[in-house]
């Protein structure tokens, strides 16, 4: 259970977004958090997790791709103690397979197919940290999906 108030306010963000289709107010309300962490300059797990969620409410892939870049460079900050501090139960080699997931997405609406292999191959070697739950299906059906749109 997530017991670090920044993560669940994040969590309640991305609810907006996902859950009641309200892209503009997440948006919002991710902005104002990135306000209050000190953006990249604020606790790296803060950082991974909001810029990971932002990156779902851009319009332009750009910025997008501006986003998933910020939370994979934060990635390599976090520990598992922190993590686990902040009430997060999947360990920080869980996060990559999504992270990658993510980029190679951008970089396949860009046309840039070779960056997106990459990333999609990276996503795929860090597969094993995911269990065999709900978000470990869903990453592993985007790679899946991913990959066949890449051949």
């Amino acid at each position: 259970m997530i017991t670090d108030p920044t993560l669940a306010r994040i969590g309640q963000a991305v609810e907006l977004h996902h859950g009641q289709g309200e892209r503009e107010a997440a948006r919002h309300s991710f902005a104002q958090i990135w306000e209050e962490i000190g953006g990249e300059q604020g606790d790296p797990l803060h950082i991974c997790v909001l810029a990971h969620s932002m990156a779902d409410v851009q319009d332009d892939v750009h910025q997008e791709l501006i986003w998933d870049q910020r939370a994979l460079a934060a990635a390599d900050l976090i520990t598992d103690d922190r993590a686990a501090q902040a009430g997060v139960t999947l360990s920080v080699a869980g996060l990559y397979p999504s992270l990658h997931l993510n980029l190679a997405e951008c970089y396949r609406k860009l046309g840039d197919l070779d960056r997106a292999r990459e990333h999609l191959q990276q996503a795929r070697a860090g597969i094993g940290a995911l269990g065999d739950d709900e978000y470990g299906q869903l990453i592993r059906g985007g790679l899946d999906r991913l990959a066949q749109e890449l051949t």
